[in-house]
């Protein structure tokens, strides 16, 4: 429900005291193990964007400096090519293109349904149904 957005109590996220015997090992703990663990989608996926933006700035400075050179001019460092058009022309172009996959991706699982799938609204919810507000109504039909 709506209201339920947010951090949420412990007992409601069952971390600490309130965790059950056969929960994550870093879950049960109440200190800096638990933050790292209630953080680690956001950490796991921003180390992966970081690392591959890295990777992909490297090889993008080894083409651009290959390049240039075949055209008689000098390299640029490593730091100095992020600073280059070539690297935000490439890596917004990278954006553009991950953003519109994700982005209609989003728009369809909106509007669309795939029946039998567990990433999918029934066929018949309304298109505002989350997967919330159809817990809140099992639960007021169950009452």
């Amino acid at each position: 429900m709506l209201e339920d957005a947010g951090l949420e109590s412990k007992a409601r996220q069952r971390i600490g005291r309130h965790a059950p015997a056969n929960c994550p090992r870093w879950a049960k703990h109440d200190d800096w193990r638990t933050r790292i663990y209630e953080n680690s989608l956001l950490l796991a996926v921003t180390g992966i964007f970081f690392a591959t933006w890295l990777v992909e700035s490297l090889n993008n400075w080894r083409e651009f400096n290959d390049d240039t050179q075949q055209h008689g001019g000098q390299p640029v460092g490593w730091v100095g090519y992020l600073g280059n058009a070539d690297f935000w022309e490439r890596t917004l172009e990278n954006w553009q293109s991950e953003f519109l996959a994700v982005g209609t991706m989003v728009v369809f699982t909106i509007y669309l349904r795939q029946r039998g799938s567990p990433e999918s609204k029934p066929v018949g919810a309304p298109h505002d149904e989350t997967a919330s507000t159809r817990a809140s109504r099992a639960g007021a039909s169950r009452s």
